[in-house]
């Protein structure tokens, strides 16, 4: 049955469709808002695999370059490996999803959101998402939805919901958020030094929207929504709940209030585990996943029972503090700049490659083509959790967090007239015991000073928990691995002393109170500065020398109709350019020169040859110049690179010249004055020199 819901967000009309496309899935749903569409599957295995221990929930989004009137980049023309924008697109649909399927829910589940349509100003990320929901809703998949998303940004002063692209490059504010009718479930966005107060005025903002677009869901729910699933709950035998609890729960419990270091406490976890299978594998045959379960439940509920009662994690420390921080700085020589940022368990090691014009990433997708001079880029190898794990390539999870960093960084980042590098910043995490994104952010900002980059302010960053049961609840600051795992909430928050730069909020619960969110977020703001301090302590402000291994860059600019003479017949004259002095040109249409060198001199002698060759020849001046032609009449002479001008036999001496020859060959230098432009021609003089040479000698002897 073809059913369509519509209603009216951000002053446009979002609709939603069923029972046209994909009829085959689980739940399929058009989503359109503007003339940008999306389709989006919801399809899952009828039955869950043997032993599966884990959700396998597969979120994918794809852009057709199709939907936009455009063919894919490269040699092969069709879409091919995911770009970034659309890995980055599908994390946002399966963080706000994940939380809402049944704990006991195994079954292997694909979500497909596919870009069929773009009208080149209205994003299809959040598009992707509410379809997810919707369509989720509508199957027989138990999905406790619907949610919503939508985009708000800030332009001049007002929030906007969804705002366009060419809206977005003037918003001082920029946040995806998803959520229920009446709770906010994720942010992730950016911003230019917000204070909180804003932050939490755009998400009750948010909040109204949001209930519209989950009662249209809830709408279609009620036209043609399935019959959900019955999920089997996995009752644990309360026998051996208790027998394992009365062999492990004091020990449990003196691992807990111990304050062990994160290696430290898996041993003595796996320590007591062992104890209990042993002694109870004879009584419970085939049950260590259960046992195993029973024992992650008890360290579960006496941490978060110890922080709501005491006020005390972990590893010892209050709800506040930040754990100890060591920075090093230009650890590495030969990079053009490094810092070792060590908070905790956590490490990041961060380095920062100065690169010119050519370096910069070009980014091709549904919008139109752009270039980034800001790239970071985020690692995370096994061995930085003390695993052993192959290496295919850049993980999704590698991918979202270096975007996190990357966009609290770029909000400081220098206007391309201050500092014309392009720049690229690579953090590897040596350690993670939590929050490695926000190590990265202190860990890049510290390296950027370190290199000379001349960023506007430090920036930092911290990852926020939660830990609630019914009313109680506590804040966390600066969380562990531990902490994020068995508590309710990851909420990242970066910014300078003056507000925030980037943000990202994830909840495990059903959705959280503003009233919380307003405690994290000012928790967030001391913890920011406190490291800031730290990081203040160790370099107050950028470099003032780069490193002697990265590239020298000048900067001049040249009028538009010069360029093709810089430039030359088939690119000859910047080809030979380069090839004389060694450095790399590039020219922008608006006649901008970037000259890089490793040797600031030969980017200086380039600079003032360029300068020669498109300056204007004027009347009186007078130029050094080189004989390109002997003739009978007189000699030519290159007086800037290009422009020849005719020294006439009549103009070479004070006295008569019988032959031009006498006095100079081809490739000779000469210093004449250039007295007379006419039709184009320059006419020069050397004559007229040697007579103001004359009179200066005479002048000194009267004197």
């Amino acid at each position: 049955m073809l059913v369509q819901k519509e209603v009216e967000i951000g002053g446009k009309k979002l609709s939603i469709e069923t029972g046209r496309y994909a009829k085959q899935a689980n739940g399929s749903v058009m989503v359109r808002y503007g003339d940008t569409m999306v389709l989006v599957t919801a399809v899952a295995a009828t039955e869950a695999k043997e032993d599966q221990g884990f959700f396998p929930l597969q979120v994918e989004y794809r852009e057709k370059t199709s939907a936009a009137g455009k063919f894919p980049g490269g040699f092969i023309k069709r879409e091919g490996r995911p770009s970034e924008k659309e890995i980055l697109s599908s994390r946002l649909i399966d963080r706000p999803i994940r939380p809402l399927f049944p704990k006991d829910f195994k079954n292997e589940t694909q979500i497909i959101a596919s870009v069929l349509s773009f009208d080149g100003e209205n994003d299809s990320d959040v598009l992707g998402a509410i379809g997810a929901s919707a369509a989720l809703t509508i199957s027989d998949i138990p999905f406790d939805g619907p949610i919503a998303q939508i985009r708000i940004g800030r332009v001049d002063g007002e929030y906007v919901v969804n705002p366009t692209g060419s809206q977005l490059k003037v918003a001082d504010l920029e946040l995806v958020v998803a959520g229920t009718a009446d709770s906010i479930t994720m942010v992730e966005g950016e911003a230019s030094e917000v204070k909180e107060e804003d932050l939490l005025g755009a998400l009750k903002f948010a909040q109204s929207e949001l209930k519209k677009i989950v009662d249209l869901q809830n709408e279609l729910r009620e036209a043609v929504g399935k019959t959900k699933w019955e999920v089997p709950t996995n009752e644990i035998d309360e026998a051996l709940k208790n027998d394992v609890y009365s062999l492990a729960e004091e020990k449990q419990k003196k691992v807990v209030w111990s304050a062990l270091t994160k290696d430290g406490r898996s041993a003595a976890n796996n320590e007591i585990l062992e104890e209990v299978k042993t002694a109870l594998e004879e009584k419970y045959t085939e049950q260590e996943k259960v046992i195993c379960e029973v024992m992650h439940d008890m360290e579960k509920d006496m941490m978060r029972d110890r922080i709501l009662s005491e006020g005390i994690r972990l590893d010892g420390r209050d709800t506040k503090q930040v754990r100890p921080i060591s920075i090093e700085l230009g650890i590495l020589p030969r990079t053009h700049g490094s810092a070792l940022f060590t908070r905790g368990e956590t490490q990041s090691l961060t380095t920062v490659t100065l690169g010119t014009k050519s370096d910069e990433q070009i980014v091709d997708g549904l919008f139109e083509e752009y270039r980034k001079k800001f790239m970071l880029n985020y690692n995370f190898p096994p061995f930085s959790v003390g695993e052993v794990g192959r290496m295919f390539g850049v993980s999704r999870r590698e991918i979202g967090h270096g975007n996190l960093a990357e966009r609290a960084l770029k909000m400081v980042f220098p206007e391309e007239s201050a500092f014309p590098y392009t720049v690229r910043v690579i953090s590897d995490i040596l350690e993670s015991n939590g929050s490695s994104s926000m190590a990265t952010v202190c860990a890049g900002s510290l390296a950027m000073m370190a290199a000379g980059v001349p960023i506007k302010k430090a920036v930092s960053g911290i990852a926020m928990g939660l830990v609630k049961d019914g009313d109680k609840y506590a804040v966390l600051s600066d969380i562990l691995g531990n902490e994020d795992h068995l508590g309710d909430m990851d909420f990242k928050v970066a910014g300078t002393e003056e507000g925030i730069t980037a943000f990202q909020m994830d909840i495990k619960i059903q959705g959280i109170s503003f009233e919380i969110i307003e405690k994290a977020l000012h928790q967030a703001k001391e913890g920011r500065l406190y490291i800031l301090g730290i990081m203040n302590e160790a370099i107050q402000k950028p470099s003032e020398q780069l490193s002697p291994y990265a590239p020298r860059l000048i900067t001049m600019k040249v009028e538009i109709d010069q360029i093709g003479l810089v430039i030359g017949p088939g690119g000859k004259t910047i080809q030979g350019l380069q090839r004389l002095y060694g450095v790399d040109i590039n020219i922008d249409d608006d006649g901008t020169i970037n000259i890089a060198s490793p040797n600031s001199e030969d980017a200086n002698k380039c600079k003032e040859y360029i300068k020669k060759l498109t300056a204007t020849p004027e009347v009186g001046e007078v130029y050094d110049g080189v004989v390109t032609k002997i003739m009978d009449f007189g000699a030519f002479v290159e007086i800037i690179p290009g422009k020849d001008g005719l020294l006439h036999i009549s103009q070479i001496d004070n006295k008569r010249v019988e032959k031009v020859s006498d006095y100079f060959k081809v490739g000779d230098k000469v210093t004449v004055k250039l007295i007379k432009i006419e039709n184009g021609k320059f006419s020069l003089s050397r004559k007229e020199l040697l007579k103001e040479e004359s009179k200066k000698e005479e002048n000194k002897e009267v004197v």
